[in-house]
């Protein structure tokens, strides 16, 4: 469908960088195809809302913005793609507002369904079972022309308790190395300084579709990717602990390109409750990983996903969570308090854990997180790093940006640095939590 000169269409992405980099591929899409990509805030013709099924507050929130679509235009159409789109097809078609629900297979042939909302006299649902998606589809996104989440890998043939991502996105799949190396040359062509290699289960990168075994390894991808003269940093966005091999940390230690940081999910840290989760490691494990990465990078952020009150987790398993969180040498965690999803065995399970009990659990650890964020970056305080300036100011008339470890920092907004590499002296934390800095002494490094 050729569209008229004044459709608008506007995106909101709900979850992880995996939906972002889809969002933006798929907004790419639109803008070939002819159609006005215009922010969400405005006033659109049809509205995409890529969804997020990892919580129930992700679902209720896709209900928040469905709405708000209709508020903003009630002639609008509103397309719903996504995990909550491939997951619960029926339940969202019959929410009032809805035009359009796209399953997994479907999402990226939108605009091959677009002209079928302005004939239907009633919502569509185009959806199919998970079975039937064996294909990979290259995405990236850009993030104020800074850093790009590339997609390499999508879908997971694990089977964690508590986990609908299988039954969301399918098996695991990912490009190849010419694929990812053709997706890269294009992101530098935008003049983006950094790359965050991103997917549902990142390090088993290299299963090509339909494939159950591959001669390449995310271990090849690091290598090929390290040559890439374009682009100055790669970041490794989220590696389970057990296809985090000795190997790659190495490399990455060695790499000039690859940054110091790695993000592990580790979940919980009773060996009791990972087994129920079925979780393909230890905390023995994950713990000889940490040590592993600092013997060699001890400049290195680790962040770490964990979940609370998943069902059997008594008090004595939480503080054996929290106590080696607490003595582990880590920068930062994400918490998530567990939510019952349907059709995952942890439904089924005894011993649920009361949610006001989940929720003060989760609030324990987010303090713990930032008493770890505080103590990360006060060691680096009265040193110098590189940071990545963003395009993006604070309400106070500030920049922001990232150092190659990590660590969020701030100064005054000049526009001529953003996209710019510069080394700078950290030099104090600000009320806000961000570390305040200053030129470096150093020769500053304009990229």
């Amino acid at each position: 469908m050729t569209p008229f000169i004044e459709t608008k269409v506007a995106f909101h992405t709900l979850g992880c960088k995996l939906n972002f980099a889809e969002t933006s591929a798929i907004s790419k899409k639109f803008k070939k195809d002819g159609y006005a990509v215009v922010d969400f805030d405005d006033e659109a013709d049809i509205y995409v809302i890529n969804t997020c099924s990892v919580t129930d507050h992700a679902d209720n929130k896709c209900r928040y913005f469905i709405n708000k679509s209709k508020r903003k235009n009630p002639e609008s159409k509103v397309v719903i793609i996504g995990c909550y789109a491939q997951l619960k097809p029926d339940e969202i078609v019959e929410i009032p507002g809805v035009d359009m629900v796209l399953g997994a297979k479907e999402k990226f042939n939108i605009l091959d369904h677009v002209e079928k909302l302005y004939s239907a006299d009633k919502p569509l649902n185009i959806s199919s079972e998970i079975n039937e998606v064996d294909f990979f589809s290259p995405s990236w996104s850009v993030d104020d022309r800074t850093r790009t989440f590339l997609k390499i890998q999508d879908g997971c043939d694990y089977s964690c308790t508590f986990c609908t991502i299988p039954l969301a996105r399918g098996k695991s799949r990912s490009s190849d190395i010419p694929g990812v190396l053709s997706e890269v040359d294009k992101i530098a062509k935008n003049g983006v300084k950094e790359i965050v290699l991103t997917g549902v289960n990142t390090g088993d990168f290299g299963r090509l579709p339909g494939e159950k075994k591959s001669d390449i390894g995310f271990l090849d991808l690091v290598k090929e990717l390290n040559e890439v003269q374009e682009i100055e940093r790669f970041r490794i966005s989220s590696i389970e602990p057990n296809l985090l091999h000795d190997e790659i940390i190495k490399f990455v230690a060695s790499s000039k390109k690859f940054v110091p940081h790695f993000h592990i999910p580790l979940q919980s840290g009773s060996n009791k409750i990972l087994k129920l989760m079925r979780r393909r490691y230890l905390r023995e494990l994950y713990q000889k990983r940490v040590e592993t990465i600092h013997s060699s990078m001890n400049d290195c952020a680790i962040g770490v996903d964990v979940i609370t009150g998943f069902p059997g987790e008594t008090e004595a398993d939480f503080l054996e969570t929290y106590n080696f969180l607490l003595d582990l040498d880590i920068a930062y965690l994400h918490v998530f308090t567990y939510s019952e999803r349907p059709n995952t065995p942890a439904i089924e399970m005894d011993n649920v854990v009361p949610f006001k009990i989940r929720k003060k659990r989760t609030k324990m650890l987010r303090s713990l997180s930032e008493k770890k964020r505080n103590a990360f970056y006060n060691r680096f305080l009265n040193t110098s790093r590189k940071v990545l300036w963003e395009g993006q100011s604070t309400e106070d008339g500030k920049m922001l940006g990232y150092t190659d470890n990590y660590i969020r920092v701030e100064q005054d907004f000049e526009e001529f640095k953003v996209n710019t590499i510069e080394e700078v002296y950290l030099s104090g934390i600000s009320p806000n939590g961000y570390v305040q800095t200053e030129m470096s002494q150093l020769q500053t490094s304009r990229v």
